[in-house]
């Protein structure tokens, strides 16, 4: 509902697409230049109090910006400044929270735990636009900000009731600068990782745009205003919430890079043809597979990467994958505002759509080079985790 509504009001105060991209970037960039030290924090410090940490200053933070626009005199400034706060906590909360999936589930159950994890992400991603297109049409964003901030309090309680068994806590000796340089290297070294990441950070940086500019679809391509705006962002978390399912019913690890790579070239596909319609519900029926595509890429991602490092690098892999998944976001971001100002929103979007098929392309044919290593390092993880590295090498044969 936050992220529609603040959205709508920014183009509200300045029917700028550029801004719509800006705010996009103040948002998220500080992901991009802060996750890694959030990946030390996750990899040093109780993961469970800084998920709780992380979730009372976005509390804060959202009902900062519920009170100044319900008493009218919100700026672009203060969404601006709220905007860069947030993406500092989410530098932290987000390496925090993915390392966290492990110690409350364990790695046996891990690719079900994301799944679920994004199935809930995704349910509310159909319901919040829905309802926030409402909102914003009746009574205005700031009562959106306002139950955003109002919902922190029930994940604060479901935390607090939680009781996890306590991680054992990284004692390797130097700097912090040493400990995040050992996490890059780590992951540069190694193949699979490494082309996972590059292909995510490829489509955040020149696809996921269409997201920020959605509000430009929603009024001046498909002349249906805010509640339409509710209705196409409802429409991609259905077919997220799709491709989160379909994940779920899976059993191994087996064939999942192969499911990222049709899945980033059939989330191009989609995203041109959405990008050329002019008919508000054919643009409705194509961010379905949109949605559907780009979840199985990012979950299906997500769990390799997590089943191949290891515990003591995991923070620190985590938070580079936040950098390519959301801290590349926002550079794609400015840059879509900037192109869609001159060349429109369509052609932005299709623009960035070709390239994620080439992407598609090049991870395939990265694949046969990366099986064996991945391989090697799935069976390991698992099997330090305690499952039987026997039944883990059978779910791998080709």
């Amino acid at each position: 509902m936050q992220n529609v509504a603040q959205a709508w009001l920014v183009y509200r105060l300045t029917g700028s697409s550029f801004l719509l991209g800006a705010v996009g970037f103040a948002g998220q960039f500080p992901v991009f230049i802060v996750a890694p030290l959030g990946g030390i924090v996750a990899d040093r410090k109780n993961r469970h109090r800084v998920v709780i940490a992380t979730q009372l200053a976005s509390l804060m933070l959202a009902f900062i910006l519920a009170g100044l626009t319900l008493i009218h005199v919100v700026q672009v400034w203060h969404i601006f400044v709220l905007a860069v706060l947030l993406g500092v906590v989410n530098a932290f909360d987000i390496p925090g929270r993915q390392a966290f999936l492990v110690d409350m589930v364990g790695k046996g159950d891990l690719m079900n735990a994301i799944a679920l994890n994004s199935s809930m992400f995704n349910g509310a991603r159909i319901i919040g636009p829905a309802i926030a297109g409402i909102l914003v049409a009746k009574i205005g964003e700031g009562w959106c900000f306002f139950v955003n901030g109002a919902s922190y309090i029930a994940v604060i309680i479901g935390l607090l009731m939680m009781r996890v068994q306590a991680r054992a806590r990284s004692t390797a000796e130097g700097s912090p600068l040493m400990h995040m340089l050992q996490g890059f290297r780590w992951v540069w070294h190694t193949r699979p990782i490494r082309a996972l990441l590059l292909l995510l950070g490829l489509v955040s940086l020149v696809a996921m745009p269409y997201t920020v500019l959605m509000p430009v679809f929603a009024d001046k391509v498909l002349h249906g205003g805010a509640q339409a705006l509710g209705i196409l962002m409802g429409a991609t978390g259905v077919g997220a919430l799709l491709g989160a399912l379909t994940l779920a019913s899976r059993r191994g690890v087996h064939g999942l890079g192969r499911w990222v790579a049709y899945s980033c070239g059939g989330f191009g596909v989609s995203l041109i043809l959405f990008a050329f319609s002019r008919n508000l519900w054919l643009s409705v029926a194509l961010l379905l597979p949109v949605g559907f595509c780009m979840m199985l890429q990012m979950s299906s991602s997500n769990t390799l990467i997590q089943a191949m490092v290891p515990d003591e690098l995991r923070g620190r892999v985590m938070a580079l994958y936040s950098m390519m998944f959301m801290g590349m976001a926002p550079f794609g971001a400015l840059l879509g505002g900037a192109i869609a100002d001159r060349l429109g929103a369509p052609m932005t979007v299709a623009m960035g759509a070709v390239a994620s098929l080439g992407g598609a392309f090049w991870f395939g044919m990265q694949l046969p080079k990366t099986r064996m290593e991945a391989r090697r390092l799935i069976v390991a993880q698992m099997a330090a985790g305690g499952e039987p590295a026997v039944e883990m090498t059978a779910r791998m044969q080709p």
